[in-house]
């Protein structure tokens, strides 16, 4: 099956708040489907009531990209995620994912316990388990799950509306090309793409600042699209075409540059 491409855009609260709905509207206005989130405690306002706020400006779809894991208990990571979905009139999705590298340290923080790999996938389980309880047989909150390894991929395969996968600098293109055509699922599942990088820039709280975006771009990476809309036109039809990618994320700050492509190509 092959699914019409949308576009989602990871929008942080980085200026004054005016300016930032301002923003949320201008992205509304170009096509995107979904208004992201990044999970990122102490550098912007928490997920849930921002989400609500950007709901309610717009008729975006809003979500988490992604939720982490080990900073909340399964039951109350579903019932934030239920709650924004009723708010949002259904509009919300939950990004979830096993946390980033570091992630533990900021879990004791918030005076939750360590985590080991096994024990974090255990908690998205949990909580999606959970999130179908509460949104009961009159509601589905549909589920993003960031994915790697074996063991991740056969709980999106079972669980997940959504899946992307969790690239790295140093992977190849053909690395991730490879976690695309070896997913399996009995169920139709959507594949997402995470584009850090368009051009030479990188966008903020989706891939580290100092990575070098030359690299990736010799290397052909799918962690990023040439800045040139005709060109990034191409790659994200032969994403779609060859390897079933049809959501792309990607950041706030590329939005208007991409803005011909959502364009063009969203819904086709």
């Amino acid at each position: 099956m092959t699914r019409p491409i949308r576009f989602g855009v990871v929008t942080p609260v980085l200026t004054d708040l005016p300016s930032w709905r301002d923003q949320v509207r201008r992205i509304a206005d170009s096509g995107f489907s979904t208004l992201l989130m990044p999970d990122v405690p102490d550098m912007q306002p928490a997920f849930a009531p921002t989400l609500a706020l950007a709901a309610a400006d717009t008729d975006l779809r809003v979500g988490t990209w992604v939720c982490a894991s080990p900073l909340r208990t399964a039951k109350i990571a579903a019932w934030e995620a239920h709650s924004l979905s009723v708010l949002t009139e259904g509009r919300f999705e939950l990004g979830i994912g096993a946390g980033r590298p570091g992630i533990n340290d900021l879990a004791r923080e918030f005076g939750m316990p360590a985590l080991s790999p096994g024990e974090r996938l255990d908690r998205i389980r949990d909580t999606v388990i959970a999130l179908r309880e509460l949104d009961g047989d009159d509601r589905h909150t549909p589920v993003a799950m960031a994915v790697r390894g074996p063991k991740a991929q056969a709980l999106a395969a079972e669980f997940a509306d959504t899946v992307t996968f969790v690239g790295t600098p140093d992977d190849t293109r053909g690395d991730i090309e490879g976690l695309a055509r070896g997913f399996r699922a009995d169920r139709d599942v959507e594949l997402a793409l995470h584009v850090s990088v368009v051009g030479d820039g990188v966008a903020p709280f989706m891939a580290l600042p100092t990575i070098d975006t030359a690299a990736l771009q010799a290397a052909g990476s799918l962690l990023t699209l040439p800045d040139d809309p005709s060109a990034a036109t191409e790659e994200i039809l032969r994403r779609r075409d060859e390897l079933g990618f049809s959501y792309f994320v990607f950041g706030a700050r590329f939005a208007e540059t991409l803005a011909p492509v959502v364009a063009e190509l969203a819904g086709r």
